[in-house]
């Protein structure tokens, strides 16, 4: 079967998911759509909760999408005891976070849309990372030195705190970084990539 070439949209300002696709070796150009809501009604919960968002993100691109367009979309939550951790409002907000997940295991939740004019589809990955416990000192040092301030539970697992913080990792690796990639190279060949 001979690929479709596609004009692949990456719909999203993060660096490590732009780097993440880069290294699956995909052409794509990034496109990012300001004010989409990325609000989710109060009844879903865990994975109802990314693949909602994921899928609103996609939808604000349809009426943009011209013929051979396809739009990935992701969204990703950090869960723990019921609560979503996205991105830290501030340092103050990053530090909490942190202390909240010390010597727990919470979950890495990414739903990942992947659209085009003729068909969608959304998928969600999650993974359980566990966390040795941190002293206020550690998180301190690696908020103020890193400053997660643009990532889902305030931590980069790639970064200082995931040597030393992370005991224990069931699932993909490249999900907690942000994407997915083994899943969603999968699912880009459903659509004939």
């Amino acid at each position: 079967m001979t690929p479709i070439e596609y004009n692949i949209i990456l719909a999203s300002n993060s660096p490590r998911r732009k780097q993440l696709l880069e290294q699956l070796g995909l052409k794509f150009s990034v496109r990012v759509l300001p004010d989409i809501d990325e609000t989710w009604p109060d009844h879903l919960r865990g994975e109802d909760i990314v693949r909602h968002i994921s899928t609103k993100k996609a939808e604000a691109y349809r009426p943009t999408l011209a013929a051979g367009d396809l739009v990935i979309t992701a969204d990703t939550s950090v869960m723990l005891r019921g609560k979503v951790l996205g991105k830290p409002a501030d340092k103050a907000e990053a530090k909490r976070m942190l202390a909240f997940l010390a010597g727990k295991t919470h979950k890495v939740m990414t739903g990942v849309t992947v659209m085009t004019r003729e068909h969608t589809e959304t998928i969600v990955v999650t993974t359980k990372v566990t966390f040795a416990p941190l002293s206020e000192h550690e998180i301190d040092y690696y908020v103020e030195r890193f400053n997660p301030i643009d990532k889902a539970g305030a931590y980069g697992i790639q970064e200082w705190i995931g040597m030393v913080a992370v005991e224990r990792i069931e699932g993909s690796y490249w999900n907690v970084i942000g994407l997915p990639v083994q899943q969603l190279y999968r699912l880009l060949k459903k659509f004939g990539i």
